[in-house]
This record gives C-alpha cells, structure tokens and sequence, in this order.
C-alpha cells in the first residue's frame, strides 16, 4: 500500500484549481481565468516531473499508488503510468495552457467567465484518471463522470454556429444532448460488462481476501496464467460491452454522428479538448482493456472491428471532401484519422500498436492546431461556411502558414508529426491485414484532396468581400500556436524519445494477447 503521491497530485490539481475558480468572489473574479491557467501551468511542471523520472527501461507501471476504495467490493484506488500513458499525460497537461488561452476571450465577464475555465480544468483531471487508472472500476467512474463537464461546455458555453447556424442555443443543446445520450448508452452497456467481469473474478477468488477484485493487474495475470478462466461466449459479451463504449468515444463509424455537431457547436477550446483529448480516451482504452482483458474475444472480433476502421477512414475522408462547413469537415478528418488509430490498435502488432500510441499524440497537436488556427479565422469572418472565404493569405498571412503547416501535418505529410505513426500503423497491418492496409491508404489521397482544395478556397484567390481589413494572429494567438506548430515540426523529425518510451508498454501488451491466444 503506498499514500499519495505525484500521480494525484497530477489529478487533483487541475480538480482543486476547478472548485477554485469557482469559489472566486464576485470582487475578484478577473483573478478566475488567471487562476486557472496558473492551474494548468502547476499540472504540465507535475507532467514534466513524471516524464523526468520515467524509466523506460524499468518496471512496466511507475510511481504507482494504491489505497483501499470500496473493500466490501475489490475496488482500490490505484494509480500508474506506463509509457503509453505517460505520453497522452503528457498531451493532456500541455495542451490546457493553450486552450486556456485561445479561449481566454469565449466567455464574457460574470459566473460564466469562472464557470467555463473551472469545466475545462475538471475534464482534464477526470482524463487523467482515466489514463493514470489502474484499477477497472475508478477507471468507469472517470470515463463517465468526464460527460458532466463536457456536456455544459459544449450546450452552455458554445459558439451557437457560425454562418447559418442557430444563435438561440438550440443547435448547442440538440448537440449536447446527442453527445450526452451516445456516450450514456455506451456507458451502461459497459457498466454491465464490468459488473460481469467482476462476477468471474468473485468466482475466481482473484482479490487478496479471496472475493472478486478490480484490479487490473490481477486481472490480466490472471488470464495470462490461466487462473481466470472466462467462457468464449461471456468473453464476447463482456469484450462487446466495453468496446463499444470505446467506439463511441473515439468515435468509430457507425457510432460518430455525435462529433461533428459537437464539434461546430462548442467553442474552438473545448471542441479541442473534446477531440485531441477525451476522445483518445477511447482508442487509449482499446489498447488498455479490450485487448489484455479479453485476448481470445478480441482475436474473435478483430475482422469485424479492421473492417470497422477502415470503413471509417475512407467514409471520414470523402464526408470531410464533401463539407462545405470549415470546422465540420476538421471533424469529419478526425474520423478518419481515429479509424487509423483503432485498425494499428486491432491490428495488434508491436509496430501497428506502436503507431496507433504515437498517432494519437501526434493527431491530438495536428489537430488542435488546425481546429483553433480555424476557429480564430471563423471568429474574424463570422463564418464557418467555406465559400465566403477567399485570399485570406493576402490579408493574414501568418494565420494562412499556420493553417497550411497544420493541414500538411494532418494530410500525415513527411517531416510533420503524423507522418511516422501513420507509416507504422500502415507497416504494422500491412504485416497481418495486407488489404486493410491497402484500403487505408485511401486516407494519403483523401486528406489531400481536402486538405489542399479547403486550402486553395479559403487562403487563395481573390480577397473575398468583407476580409479586406481582417487582423493578422495576435501576440496571444501567436503564442497559442507557436509551440503547435514547433511540436509537430520536432517531432516529425525527432520522434525517438517518445517511441523509447512507448515501445516497452506496448510490447508486453501484445506479448499479453499472443500468449493467452496461443
């Protein structure tokens, strides 16, 4: 048993912060968004000091904790970060300075201005857990509880759509709402799934009082060894229930159509923390618990779940073609990419499993990159529509290179982040599902043809009516976007330290799922 340490402290920072912000007087309250970012800033120094002290060569989990929770049911409050985790902690905690930031002027003065900041900082704590967890059952209760907060960012604090959208609200709430019940329906199916998985682990006497257990380290050696035995048919079922709850949040085709109405309807800030961080909760997930947890039912589903991804990359890519809405077809794009993620998951090689890791790393800096440099034009134009954008390159042209280094890393060009997880997670299936892998590359064509035709309207040409005096990007727009783009440009080159630190944990994952298959 060990007592707190830097691993919550990691999480209840940015918690403590939250309930901070929130309690600031009415006198103080210009302090709230200072505050607030001064919070983010203390869980990136927690972030940097994790990432000092990782040893990639050592124990799989680091700086672990583990306390009892709830005794009378197997539940402890554990904690531990391994490589993989440690890289999407890394994401989450640099990135909330910016968004904090970009959207430092999306909420007028009053309880709003408090309100907003405080549900920024408490979904990046529940995030955390989520990646930190290690225990099966808190893992549940951050995933669910992380809707609370994303539901009132997105129905209370969006931009109510730009350029034919509607103003009352009403677009934000039927948003919210479809965010809400999707992710719902995926939370109780997986709610039964664990309660089912604990039943087998009570009748295995897997916890340390001879009861069932959630732990996940019990867990998973125990079906590595054989002690915990689970009958094909239940191991489906219970596969079922939690990745489903996955595909939902990633989100995987046919269960996305929630992303791209939340996505236009909350502001540029938390539609980024939505899709570059909660929604790699989901993938994260897949690697975590649906393959060590149910090898055999995974290596059962794996055809279903490859023709899934691929289904969603090339359908993700032609719907981005086919938007005439600026930050919709960024939405539909992630698809894409998050079908890539999940077929290197599922794919489950070290090299596909690899990528998919580093991939979602790499999309989550593209696309908040992408997502925001956009929502600072759509807020100067007043717009998302495509079509009444036109050389805007001649009028801001630091805002349109930062658009085009943006959309380059999301068309995975060479030299830019996304490029190498996205040859690893081709490389890797490639090896396993040499088809899949051609069909996936439909995603090289697809986000060419979108990436640089949006380019071609928006930026090129002759200045549209109306942008003839548009401001360039400001100091603070600048500085949101600078360490963007220096990140992906770093590690498109220098993608080495991150692949150190990945490649151990997902080595014994996939050594995990080919021994209980064998």
């Amino acid at each position: 048993m060990t007592g707190p340490g830097l691993l919550t402290a990691l999480w209840l920072t940015p918690l403590v912060g939250a309930l901070l912000v929130v309690v600031v007087p009415q006198s103080a309250r210009r302090a709230a968004r200072p505050l607030a970012l001064v919070t983010s800033l203390a869980v990136l120094g927690v972030a940097i000091a994790l990432a000092v002290g990782f040893d990639p060569g050592g124990d799989r989990y680091q700086f672990v904790e583990s306390r009892p929770w709830i005794p009378a049911f197997g539940a402890t409050y554990s904690l531990g970060l391994d490589g993989v985790a440690l890289v999407l902690v890394l994401l989450t905690a640099a990135l909330m300075p910016l968004l904090l930031l970009a959207g430092w002027r999306d909420v007028d003065g009053g309880r709003r201005a408090q309100a907003y900041p405080a549900l920024m900082l408490a979904t990046q704590a529940l995030a955390l857990v989520t990646f930190l967890s290690l225990d099966v059952l808190l893992f549940y209760v951050a995933f669910e509880a992380m809707l609370i907060p994303l539901y009132f960012l997105i129905g209370g604090f969006g931009t109510g759509g730009f350029g034919g959208g509607a103003t009352d609200g009403s677009e934000r709430a039927r948003a919210a709402v479809r965010f809400l019940l999707y992710n719902l329906l995926g939370g109780l199916v997986m709610l039964a799934a664990v309660l089912g998985l604990y039943m087998y682990t009570d009748w295995a006497r897997l916890g340390p009082d001879g009861r069932g257990t959630f732990d996940y380290r019990l867990i998973t050696d125990a079906i590595a060894d054989g002690r915990l035995q689970i009958p094909p048919g239940a191991m489906l079922l219970l596969f079922a229930g939690f990745t489903l709850a996955f595909a939902i949040k990633a989100p995987l085709w046919p269960f996305h159509t929630w992303l791209p109405g939340a996505a236009v309807a909350a502001t540029p800030a938390s539609a980024v923390l939505m899709m570059a961080v909660v929604d790699k909760v989901g993938t994260f997930a897949m690697l975590r618990y649906s393959l060590p947890l149910y090898p055999e039912a995974a290596a059962t589903a794996t055809p279903v779940m490859v023709t899934l991804a691929v289904i969603s990359i090339v359908y993700g890519g032609v719907m981005a073609i086919a938007q005439t809405d600026l930050l919709r077809l960024i939405a539909y794009a992630s698809i894409s990419h998050f079908g890539f993620i999940v077929l290197g998951v599922f794919a489950a090689t070290e090299q596909s499993a690899t990528g998919s890791a580093l991939y979602m790393v790499n999309h989550g800096i593209a696309t908040a990159a992408l997502f925001l440099v956009a929502g600072f034009l759509v807020h100067r134009r007043g717009t998302r529509e495509i079509g009444r954008f036109g050389g805007v390159q001649q009028v801001t042209p630091v805002l349109a290179g930062v658009f085009l280094v943006a959309g380059l890393a999301t068309l995975s060009l060479p030299g830019l982040a996304p490029f190498i997880s996205e040859f690893l997670v081709f490389v890797g299936t490639f090896a396993v599902f040499p088809v899949a892998a051609v069909l996936s590359t439909a995603t090289f064509v697809l986000a060419a043809v979108y990436i640089l035709w949006t380019y071609q309207r928006v930026m090129g040409g002759p200045v549209a009516p109306g942008l003839a005096g548009t401001p360039d990007l400001g100091l603070r727009e600048q500085v949101v976007l600078a360490p963007l783009v220096v990140a992906l440009i770093v590690l498109g080159f220098y993608p080495q330290p991150a692949l150190d630190v990945i490649d151990p944990a997902v080595a014994d994952t996939v050594a995990h799922v080919e021994g209980a298959t064998r």
